[in-house]
């Protein structure tokens, strides 16, 4: 198989989680297996074929499908894992994401201190590689803005909200904006 081919395995993949989030509980299993068995493939080819980020990605979309079914410790597991085999590449702004996601499940847990390590790491990621224009800079930017107003740092939460309303506005995403512009006022009431 080709790496071609892995790209069509993860596209097929993510089409399945998306019917599956919308089927019923004995269908969704089903969906979500058929996702997984379709990624371990993806990911066979790209680790035989020595393309590591695709790689990475492949195990990035699994840990997904892995939280989808509440086995957080597995999905822990293969964001590190995709984390381990991103920071060997030069793709910065591939870790920065996957990094980002592991924030998302570390605050999901509770450990505020971890999602927070992560999320700084992920913004630095983008500032140092051009990434802070991209629509993955402003959920990461969002992520951080959310954790700071939960932990009690209304000032530092203003400013990276203020921050996130710019990022989504300037990539025309209304949903964001409006969520940031809601955030806002409640900090400045």
């Amino acid at each position: 198989m080709t790496s071609q081919e892995a790209q069509e395995l993860m596209q097929d993949a993510w089409s399945l989680r998306r019917e599956a989030l919308e089927a019923n509980p004995v269908r969704r299993h089903e969906l979500l297996e058929q996702a997984r068995a379709e990624l371990q493939r993806a990911a066979e080819i790209c680790r035989d074929q020595g393309a590591c980020v695709d790689y990475a990605q492949a195990i990035h979309m699994t840990a997904k499908i892995e939280l989808d079914q509440d086995h957080v410790e597995r999905a822990r597991e293969l964001w590190e894992r995709a984390i381990g085999i991103l920071r060997k590449t030069d793709d910065a702004l591939q870790l920065a994401h996957k990094v980002r996601h592991l924030g998302d499940l570390h605050e999901r847990c509770g450990r505020s201190t971890d999602a927070e390590g992560c999320y700084a790491e992920a913004l630095a990621l983008y500032h140092e590689h051009d990434g802070a224009g991209s629509i993955d800079y402003a959920n990461a930017v969002r992520r951080m803005a959310g954790l700071k107003e939960r932990s009690g740092d209304p000032g530092e939460a203003l400013a990276l909200w203020r921050e996130t309303r710019e990022l989504y506005d300037a990539v025309d995403l209304a949903p964001g904006v409006e969520e940031a512009e809601r955030r806002i006022l409640r900090l400045t009431s």
